[in-house]
């Protein structure tokens, strides 16, 4: 069948030219409209859920809101786990689902077990969805600076909270622009104790008079003059004079109202927050980090807001200066830019290698046209299946090129050999009829065998396929791009490549003689393989010395699930005491900072402490993320690497009470939203007790600081936080007319602020609210002493209606699946997460004890690993299946599948040893790499077989001598081609070895192996194959049945082909 699809690809010739070029056009339609980032959405499928309940301590949320709420959204279908964290007044709640669930309708259960759950909640707890987004969402940041310092920190949150805000919002793809950092300005009213106590008037009072008088209605509407008036009453507080002139109480015999005025200071104040902002370590400034949609294009979505921040800029008052501290197109962009310039550097050595072996430019223009056709055969594929352009998709196609064009190299350099042997021995060009059938015989002489290779290439890698999660999503693309460019160059294998070289390969060619390259090392081959012919066994006992020395490598080379991507920027993440101030958060904060931009390799530093207003963000004030902007690596000191940076910085920031982390941005949410934990690696301790818990991850840290490998370990602190505990005595308050509501009323308002009721100001929204001085509530002493009025006007200190005491509570409670938890967080000093688990497993259970109702597990990347190593138990096996299936589909003779097959391991010895010589660990990308390599070098000794049968079936005496000048021809026949296919293969690997830019760290953990077996897989196929199939018909020459060869179908090709003469090709 196949060599009739060929025949069908000549006939049809203009045809087949049509429908490459409509490829060609939809293929760069697809190019054109394909998304493009940096990785791919690595991230669980989610949907963070924020429950707010003003006021209350982490406790309370907790038990009274977080608890109720994961236990309704456990019953919903395909749900992986439920993380929560409760906090002071917040709680935010992960719902990780498993991978293919429908987007839309998990959104819908989640409200409907929210409306459920609503009645079991108490009053004032409000909950809302996060935004439409992934882990890897955080696409911009950009901080909001006063150049001239004519600007308060509350001005300048304003204007990002009210323009700039919703100018961003409106750009389609931008799920959120959430603000951090500066003040949120709010009314407040400070009341003097004294005065009030002197006319009489409660809090309850001012309460009620503020909320009364912070209103609009509506008078529907009448009719005058023959129109229609609607009407309206306007009674909104929109200015300090509105809220100082609101009467608050009318004296009894009198008819003149007390004014708040005259009883209170009225001022703007700063709302409370949890989070705040630094730039570079000059001060505090107000940030907004733009939240892209799921699935949008980030590349398009960062361009239109760097546009529409240009015409922000433009309207802003003078002194006002938007910057940039983080962008992820730099990355997209460096990265893709990378890849795509090494497509177009194989591209050119494709062309290169075919002329310096072939010496004609025309029969080069074959393997350069079918090259990108099946590139972009690749990308419309893409484009339909919705898979992004990335450095994972691109990476599939960047090292697919090599093996790509092998079919094309074949068949080209087969029918050079035709051409010239039609020319030598009829002293002529052949005319356009027998040109053609030149072509065709050539063609099918290699074309089948070569499909089948392409094919055992293309299949061989599917079983990628089945890794799931996390990696799954990250080598998905890899996989299906490397397949769709392999099946492309398949099929245009048996269609387009014959028809170009009838149309392209003509005229006079240089005999393979006559090119010194080939000549010379044709000189150099042919003594070397008479040697192995001669002595199998010395050839024999070299091959196993060398597969017996891959030991070395294989047992000194560390494990790890992935490299870390270098993504151009870093983020330092320390870990700090819980429960910090915001004033000492603040200074830590700009401290490091200015450390940071101390360096010349660093272009901005942007400090975030706490967390943004946006339910993606849990983050307590103790938790830092500083944004490191780094320059080019061309303006680095010469000789500094990544690595040396990071160390640097560690070694430069060291302050009292930090655990430094640097992290890569992107993979640390990625991991913080699929795992909990910011680190690669933690132990997640899970029981009922909190106090038991805190007590448990100490022990444990105490421990682990032990290890050799342990850089850097800090457990959650969970009962650091610190509450002064207001406890009402009932009997006390009532002896003076007070209720629990009232010393509550002056616990919310007096000392906290509550929020009362909102002034509108034109498109604009501030809080009100009202409270007693300072310097009555900034200590224990005078918070005993803090006034509380009854309706008499009398006035009473707090600690005769309540005990104050302060209390060690948790600052942050963390459960999964209703379960409380405690994670211990890791940094280790190498990748080796296996060695150093099994080292902390033995420590752990010699030295901690666990109580009962207690458990310990790995997460992170360790869980990965798991996952992986069990995958590949299944994967390898099932590739080594596919490739003996094709195998015997190819030769339809046990013996011989089993020598490609059983030769294999012997061309993996270059990639364990290159592995080890550039230092990379195993790896799931070097698994990927040594799949790609045993496809390599199955297509290599196929081809070599080929070539050594068709020499032996074109003897006319079969004995030994015959045999042996047929291997010899069929094995010298085979150089050029195996020559030009190597150095193309090598060539651009080694373009992707010495790449530098972000995420080629990543493919080269793929191209290493395949690299180090270019060195044995061309040896393999050169010397072991020839001389094993020499052995292997000698045997079956002297009779000896047990190595005794049955061709009853012919190996390569049909076996009921029809004579050539049975296809005309004109």
């Amino acid at each position: 069948m196949l060599n009739s699809i060929i025949a069908l690809a000549l006939r049809q010739r203009v045809a087949v030219l049509i429908i490459a070029a409509l490829i060609a056009v939809l293929g760069l339609l697809a190019l054109r409209s394909t998304p493009i980032d940096a990785l791919p959405d690595l991230s669980d499928p989610q949907i963070i859920i924020r429950a707010s309940y003003d006021g209350q301590t982490p406790q309370q949320i907790e038990n009274q809101v977080t608890l109720p709420l994961s236990r309704q959204l456990l019953a919903i279908p395909q749900t992986k786990a439920i993380r929560s964290y409760s906090m002071l007044g917040d709680a935010f709640i992960h719902v990780v689902f498993n991978d293919g669930v429908d987007y839309v309708q998990a959104r819908n259960r989640i409200n409907e077990a929210l409306n459920q759950a609503a009645k079991k909640l108490p009053v004032g707890v409000t909950t809302s969805l996060g935004p439409d987004a992934s882990g890897v969402s955080w696409i911009y940041q950009y901080a909001l600076q006063a150049t001239k310092g004519e600007y308060d920190l509350s001005e300048l949150r304003a204007i990002q909270d009210w323009q700039l805000r919703f100018e961003l919002q409106s750009i389609a793809g931008v799920a959120e622009v959430a603000s951090l950092g500066g003040m949120v300005k709010q009314y407040q009213a400070v009341i003097d104790p004294t005065k009030q106590q002197q006319l009489g008037i409660s809090l309850k009072s001012i309460e009620n008079a503020i909320q009364a008088g912070n209103q609009e209605a509506s008078g529907s509407v009448i009719e005058l003059a023959e129109a229609e008036y609607a009407i309206h009453s306007s009674g909104y507080i929109q200015s300090l004079d509105d809220l100082a002139n609101l009467p608050v109480a009318l004296p009894e015999k009198s008819t003149t109202p007390v004014l708040l005025k005259e009883i209170a200071q009225l001022n703007y104040a700063p709302e409370a927050r949890q989070g705040l902002a630094d730039l570079n370590g000059e001060g505090e400034v107000v940030g907004g980090i733009v939240i892209m949609q799921a699935g949008q294009n980030p590349l398009e979505v960062v361009s239109a807001v760097k546009a529409k921040l240009e015409q922000i800029q433009a309207t802003l008052p003078a002194g006002i200066k938007i910057v940039s501290t983080y962008d992820r197109s730099k990355l997209i962009n460096s990265s893709i830019s990378e890849l795509a310039n090494k497509l177009w550097q194989e591209s050119l050595i494709i062309a290169l290698v075919c002329l310096a072996f072939l010496w004609h430019f025309r029969s080069a223009l074959v393997a350069i046209i079918s090259l990108p056709l099946g590139i972009l055969c690749a990308f419309i594929i893409m484009h339909w299946q919705g898979i992004n352009a990335n450095i994972m998709s691109l990476g599939g196609i960047a090292i697919a090129i090599g093996a790509m064009v092998d079919a094309a190299i074949v068949m080209i350099e087969n029918l050079h050999q035709h051409l010239q042997r039609f020319q030598r021995e009829q002293q002529r060009q052949p005319s356009t009829h027998e040109h053609w059938q030149l072509v065709y015989k050539a063609s099918i002489e290699v074309g089948p065998t070569v499909f089948y290779c392409l094919l055992i290439i293309t299949l061989s890698f599917l079983p990628v396929l089945l890794l799931e999660a996390q990696e799954g999503r990250l080598f998905a693309p890899l996989a299906y791009t490397k397949t769709y460019a392999m099946a492309a160059a398949s099929g245009f294998a048996l269609t387009l490549v014959p028809v170009l070289m009838g149309y392209l390969i003509k005229g006079k060619l240089t005999a393979e003689e006559h090119n010194p390259i080939t000549h010379r090392l044709a000189l150099a081959y042919q003594p070397l393989l008479n040697w192995s012919l001669k002595y199998p066994i010395y050839l024999a006992l070299v091959a196993l010395v060398l597969l017996a020395s891959s030991l070395y490598p294989l047992l000194k080379t560390s494990d790890e699930l992935m490299p870390s991507l270098d993504e151009g920027d870093l983020l330092y993440m320390p870990t700090t005491q819980a429960g910090l101030s915001v004033g000492k958060a603040r200074e830590l904060l700009i401290q490091t900072d200015r450390l940071i931009k101390s360096l010349p390799e660093v272009e901005s530093v942007f400090g975030k402490a706490g967390r943004a207003e946006t339910a993606t963000d849990p983050a307590p004030l103790s938790m830092f993320e500083t944004s490191i902007q780094l320059k080019p690596k061309s303006e680095w000191r010469a000789g500094l690497s990544l690595e040396d940076l990071i160390n640097e910085l560690d070694q430069k920031v060291q302050l009292p009470g930090l655990t430094n982390a640097w992290v890569q941005p992107i993979r640390t949410r990625i991991d913080m939203l699929a795992t909990g934990v910011r680190t690669p690696l933690g132990l997640k301790i899970t029981g009922p007790d909190l106090a038991k818990l805190d007590q448990l991850g100490k022990q444990t840290m105490e421990l682990l600081q032990q290890l050799p490998n342990t850089r850097s370990v800090f457990a959650d602190q969970i009962m650091s936080g610190r509450f002064i505990e207001i406890t009402p005595d009932r009997l006390a308050a009532a002896q003076f007319g007070l209720s629990v509501e009232d010393i509550q009323r002056t616990i919310r308002l007096a000392m906290g602020g509550e929020k009362l009721a909102e002034a509108i100001v034109e498109r604009e929204r501030y809080p009100i609210s009202v409270r007693y001085p300072l310097y009555l509530r900034d200590n224990l002493e005078r918070l005993r002493e803090l006034p509380v009025l009854t309706e008499t006007g009398q006035s009473v200190p707090l600690q005769t209606l309540a005990k104050l005491e302060v209390v060690a509570a948790p600052a942050m409670i963390k459960s999964e699946n209703a379960q409380l938890t405690n994670l211990v967080m890791l940094n280790l000093n190498n990748t080796d997460y296996s060695a150093y688990i099994k080292q902390a497993q033995l420590l752990l259970a010699e030295q901690l004890q666990l109580p009962s109702g207690y458990q310990l597990n790995w997460v992170g990347q360790y869980q990965v690993m798991e996952r992986v190593t069990n995958k590949l138990k299944i994967m390898l096996p099932l590739i080594f299946a596919i490739v003996f299936l094709l195998l015997w589909k190819i030769f339809r003779d046990l013996k011989l599948s089993l020598l490609v097959l059983g030769s294999l391991p012997f061309a993996l010895i270059g990639g364990l040893w290159y592995l080890w010589w550039v230092d990379f660990n195993f790896s799931v990308a070097t698994t990927l790499g040594f799949i790609a390599l045993i496809g390599v070098a199955t297509e290599f000794s196929v081809i070599m077989l080929l070539y050594l049968e068709q020499a032996w079936q074109a003897s006319s005496e079969k004995n030994l001598n015959t045999l042996k000048s047929a291997v010899l021809q069929g094995a010298l026949s085979r150089l050029r081609p195996k020559l030009m296919t190597v150095t193309v293969l090598i060539a651009g690997l080694l373009m992707i070895m010495l790449g530098t830019g972000s995420g080629i760290d990543l493919m080269q953990r793929i191209a290493a192996p395949m690299l180090g077996g270019m060195l044995t897989a061309p040896l393999l196929s050169l010397f072991l194959i020839p001389t094993a199939y020499f052995h292997l018909k000698r045997r079956e020459l002297l009779g000896l049945p047990w190595f005794r060869a049955n061709w009853a179908i012919s190996p390569f090709g049909d076996s009921n082909r029809r004579p050539l003469h049975a296809e005309r090709i004109e």
